[in-house]
């Protein structure tokens, strides 16, 4: 799931809380274009399933959170050079993510789909996506998933720096269809104006190989703060604070099996 760029420029935003524990704030990342679990508001705050649930296990940790916002690709580049201290951006627990960073547990577990024109057909060998244009997040598992699998079958993979990019071109017809997490292409495209016409099509991809094993929250190799951040995911699971933040954005348990 871009370059190390911001958005502009960096946009902090402080989470204040009554008490902390330490006088040292954590820097989260994340990139706030991948709605509902990040996006701007109209008046230009981050918003979205991730920031909440970024800031309640802050809450729960009692620590002062700054949020950086920065694109996808260049999240891992900040963690490393310290410009970050965890990321948390829907960003899945895959091996070779593993190499460079630490994961914690997951805080939630979605399958991989593919949106394209309604009534579209695309059975499970995906023989259809020849000659097709597809796009794809820049960075993401999805991008390498759709190289590595789509593209030997005839698909055109078109990378875009972000997921909102790519619905305009699959809009205008610019892209016959898009392959992204299945809660998002739903929330923000289908459930839209723009998103009017189109499906998911074909089969739900699930492998671990290119999906790994949920969503996590990265932290540099050897950081202490991954054990901190487990203690606290395990917290709001068992207080009630993640199913109270899961049910303003799902109708669903999103945190899977």
């Amino acid at each position: 799931m871009k370059k190390l760029v911001l958005l502009g420029a960096l946009a902090l935003s402080v989470l204040s809380l009554p008490t902390f524990a330490d006088d040292k704030p954590v820097k989260i990342g994340i990139e706030a274009a991948y709605p509902p679990f990040a996006s701007k508001a109209p008046d230009g705050s981050i918003v979205g399933f991730d920031y909440d649930i970024g800031n309640a296990l802050c809450e729960e940790m009692k620590v002062k959170c700054v949020w950086v916002e920065q694109e996808f690709d260049g999240l891992i580049p900040a963690l490393k050079v310290r410009k970050i201290d965890a990321i948390l951006s829907s960003m899945s627990i895959t091996e070779d993510r593993k190499k460079s960073v630490d994961f914690t547990n997951k805080y939630y577990n979605t399958p991989a789909r593919l949106v394209m024109k309604a009534g579209t057909e695309v059975s499970e060998s995906l023989a259809e996506l020849k000659g097709k244009n597809i796009g794809v997040q820049r960075g993401s598992i999805h991008e390498r998933f759709a190289r590595e699998v789509l593209a030997p079958l005839g698909a055109e993979i078109k990378p875009y720096g972000s997921q909102n990019e790519i619905y305009l071109d699959v809009a205008a017809g610019r892209l016959d269809g898009t392959v992204a997490d299945a809660t998002l292409l739903d929330d923000g495209f289908l459930k839209t104006d723009a998103g009017k016409g189109f499906a998911f099509v074909g089969p739900a991809f699930t492998d671990v190989k290119y999906f790994g094993d949920g969503v996590g929250i990265a932290v540099r190799k050897g950081d202490a703060l991954k054990d901190k951040i487990n203690t606290a995911i395990a917290a709001i699971r068992e207080n009630g604070k993640y199913k109270q933040i899961q049910d303003k954005y799902f109708a669903f348990d999103i945190y899977g099996k």
